[in-house]
């Protein structure tokens, strides 16, 4: 216990303790002389970046540009390239470990860990007129944000990198200089700027501007140097003096106030956790508690200051260390003469471990509390606390022991600590070099670390633990030989075919793999063939084919199409084939495809009935052809244009051996010349009217010697002749020559037509006139007709029709007399049978 309270120090009723996470790499250690470099770390283990301080240097004309370098926190360099843009004025790591580079016209670059550019953004107009003067990078609530302030003295913010618009805030009255300091606060989903000019503090945000009271024990001429904790609640502030302030971020709690002895600004100002506050100076650490307590620690190179949710890492040119308060469960387990339920369980499993008998007095303390279960937890918890494996596994074994006396106690989260600490184990491993606690890795989520395991290319780490965790296989395993397969694709000195048949046979068993994601990087990086070969393996055809056609490779992505089955993924390609091939080329491309060229046949019909023609002509179908041809007739009003379009139906029916269609054609271009001559002779239209139409008006205009004569023309069989002209002259009143029509010979149809359209006009004087020559088995239902129930009741029963007299019944219903009488008559019908 002795070691590992050893590396302890108190700071009041609490200890802070450091460890090493490591020592860093050779390539580190022979570079990187902090005090030359700007330096940049994400938090959460991420990676750092340095590139040498042009500020530092002395500058000489024609000197190379400078290099980035990129490494992990154990020191191993991941990536590094050339800066060949503009002056770079600072950097700092998204959320999602890009790396972003801020020049002083306001233009922020973006680069991954392997130093491949992603893309780049502005600040604004104003940025770059006047230049950035400083700039700062913070987490928000909707992302990565970034601040910077113009040599304009203004302040712009963009709360989102990923949107990348930016936003002025209120101007500072009288701000015509640099602020002494100033920090970005994010709270309440608001972000707000905390500045001093000198002495005086103001909060600024987009829609106003505040002068914030600051009252402290010992006077202060200005505000040099700020720090906001890794929540955001708590704010210190650094005077001129060597005071230093803490309190909350909203400046309306104080915690403390130390005078530090020193006025000269600090290399930097970071929280450690929420515990306390460290300032480093040259070749000092000092750490301020909020009771005026303090730890310090000599420094013996430069170093950077990497502030974290629970603590603090420090990195040098040797090691990366990292500063935390001692967690409450750990200290209360192995703090000298604990006696908390954790420490006598801790005690009771070294004791078992020694097969001494103490074990057993241990236990019993524990147990004649009722303390058991939470002895355990504690345990297990503190386990989840230590950096040192083999401290975890000490605390592990000796909540596994205190489980053993307890018969109801789940293991669920023994388990997951036991899981838990094997991937955190397996990340912060050297070559991995992720420094991760527990507390960080709950708050960055298990699928953010496969992510980011996956960003650097630690794809069989990444397998290990999806499969380990049981992830499900769209989160864990395919989503991960997705990423892979991507990667594989990228690298342009393998083969095509030796890249897809190794991506084939990693993938082929993973469901749920997308290989059109794959085939859409190989095509966006050139390798177009790769790309076709890959989609090979795609057996969603909605996902082969827009990226085909992406590619203009439009016939497989039609063939494929068609295969699908889909026929609103054939529409798409024929459409795009329209829109991007020669009509000739893309009609001939549909030759060979029968269930293509139907399809498109259909939407022409519908939306674009002009391609038609072309498309049969393609075909050499001259019936198709001719029947467009003909709609297309009755759709045109200029009698020239009609006219053209009917003889080359003509023509076309011709040549397609159809002689019926090519009379009817003929005959119709014949009555389109008859309509017009009548049109030029009385100034009525006729053009575009059927032949029956046409002598319906001519008879309903008295015009009956020109309808004889299209009759003759046409042929018309007497019978239709005979009812259209006996509904045109009932529909004009003629009644008069309705009545020598009928008696001009004898009637075709009989001279049943004759009552119905007299009684469809409600003439019933008229159709009296004709009744008496209707057939003799027709008379009942035309007196019926005509309302006459008494005369067609006394003529079926003269016929002896029962059904007759039956239909005169059902039509007189009300008239009971009537019906009385229709009784009346079948009786005697049935007497006399």
């Amino acid at each position: 216990m002795a070691h590992i309270t050893g590396g302890w120090n108190p700071l009041g009723e609490v200890f802070f303790r450091k460890l090493e996470l490591y020592s860093m790499d050779r390539s580190w250690q022979e570079l990187a002389k902090l005090e030359k470099f700007k330096v940049a770390a994400a938090p959460y283990g991420g990676p750092i970046a340095l590139v040498r301080d042009e500020s530092k240097m002395t500058h000489i004309p024609g000197s190379t540009r400078p290099t980035v370098y990129i490494y992990t926190s154990s020191g191993r360099e991941i990536s590094q390239f050339r800066w060949n843009s503009g002056k770079l004025l600072d950097m700092g790591w998204s959320s999602s470990e890009d790396l972003l580079c801020i020049q002083e016209d306001g233009t922020v670059l973006v680069y991954d860990i392997f130093s491949n550019f992603k893309r780049n953004f502005s600040l604004g107009q104003e940025a770059r007129d006047t230049k950035v003067l400083e700039c700062k990078i913070f987490q928000g609530y909707v992302g990565t944000g970034l601040a910077v302030l113009t040599g304009s003295y203004r302040f712009f913010v963009i709360n989102n990198i990923e949107e990348g618009h930016s936003r002025k805030m209120v101007e500072v009255p009288d701000l015509d200089s640099p602020p002494s300091s100033w920090c970005i606060i994010c709270r309440d989903r608001h972000t707000q700027i905390l500045l001093a000019k000198e002495k005086r503090l103001f909060l600024v945000d987009y829609t106003d501007v505040h002068e914030q009271t600051l009252t402290t024990s010992s006077p202060v001429n200005a505000f040099i140097e700020m720090a906001v904790s890794f929540d955001n609640r708590l704010l210190a502030l650094f005077g001129d003096t060597g005071l230093l302030w803490t309190g909350s971020s909203d400046l309306q709690k104080v915690y403390c106030e130390f005078d530090t002895k020193s006025q000269k600004r600090p290399k930097q100002l970071a929280w450690c956790g929420t515990g306390a506050v460290v300032g480093y100076w040259e070749n000092l650490l000092l750490i301020i508690g909020p009771h005026k307590d303090w730890i310090s620690f000599n420094m013996k190179s430069e170093a950077y200051l990497i502030p974290e949710a629970d603590g603090l890492r420090i990195v040098d040119s040797a090691t990366h260390e990292l500063l935390q308060r001692v967690p409450v469960v750990v200290e209360e387990i192995f703090n000298v003469g604990s006696i908390a339920p954790g420490a006598l369980l801790f005690e009771a499993s070294k004791e078992f471990q020694k097969k001494s008998q103490k074990a057993d007095d241990y236990i019993r303390m524990v147990m004649a509390k009722g303390d058991l279960p939470l002895a355990v937890d504690q345990c297990i918890e503190a386990a989840g606390c230590e950096y040192e494996p083999a401290t975890q596994r000490i605390l592990l074994k000796a909540a596994s022991f205190g489980k053993c006396f307890l018969t109801n106690m789940s293991p669920e989260k023994f388990v997951n600590m036991c899981k838990m600490l094997r991937v955190i184990n397996s990340v912060r491993e050297y070559h991995v070099g992720m420094p991760l606690s527990y507390e960080e890795l709950k708050r960055l989520t298990l699928p953010v670390l496969i992510d980011r395991l996956i960003l650097r290319r630690q794809w069989c780490l990444a397998m290990h633990i999806s499969r380990f965790l049981k992830l499900p296989e769209a989160e864990g395993e395919s989503r991960i030989l997705g990423h892979w397969a991507c990667y594989k694709v990228l690298q342009k000195h393998i083969a095509d075919e030796t890249i897809a048949q190794d991506i084939k046979s990693k993938l082929d068993t993973a469901p749920g793999i997308a290989y059109s994601e794959i085939a859409k990087k190989a095509s966006e990086c050139g390798r177009t063939q790769l790309a076709v070969k890959l989609l090979e393996y795609e057996p969603r055809a909605a996902e082969q084919v827009p990226l085909l056609m992406t590619m203009r490779d439009q016939k497989v992505a039609l063939t494929k199409a068609i295969e699908s089955g889909d026929t609103d993924l054939v529409y798409l390609v024929l459409l795009q084939m329209q829109e991007t091939m020669p009509m000739g080329d893309f009609l001939m491309s549909l030759r060979n495809q029968p269930m293509a060229q139907s399809l498109f046949m259909q939407f022409c019909r519908e939306q674009k009935p002009t391609l038609l023609t072309d498309l049969y002509y393609q075909n050499d179908d001259f019936q198709e052809m001719a029947n467009c041809q003909v709609a297309d007739s009755f759709k045109i009003t200029d009698f020239q244009q009609k006219t053209d379009k009917l003889n080359g139906a003509h023509d076309n029916y011709t040549k397609a051996r159809n002689e019926f269609a090519a009379k009817a054609t003929e005959e119709q271009n014949k009555l389109l010349g008859y309509q017009r001559r009548l049109e030029d002779q009385y100034k009525v239209a006729y053009i575009g009217k059927s032949l029956h139409d046409t002598m319906h008006e001519l008879i309903s205009k008295n015009m009956s010697k020109l309808a004889e004569q299209l009759r003759k023309e046409f042929k018309v069989p007497d019978k239709r002749f005979w009812w259209l002209k006996i509904d045109a002259l009932a529909n004009s009143g003629d009644w008069l020559e309705l009545e020598r029509f009928a008696k001009s010979k004898k009637s075709p149809i009989g001279y049943e037509p004759f009552v119905e359209v007299c009684m469809n006009h409600h003439n019933k004087y008229e159709a009296n006139k004709y009744i008496g020559r209707v057939a003799a088995e027709n008379k009942v239902k035309m007196y019926i007709k005509m309302g006459s129930l008494e005369e067609a009741a006394d003529l079926a029963f003269q016929q002896r029709s029962e059904d007759d007299l039956n239909q005169v019944m059902r039509q007189c219903l009300g008239n009971r007399a009537l019906t009385a009488k229709i009784q009346g008559m079948k009786a005697q019908m049935y007497s006399k049978k």
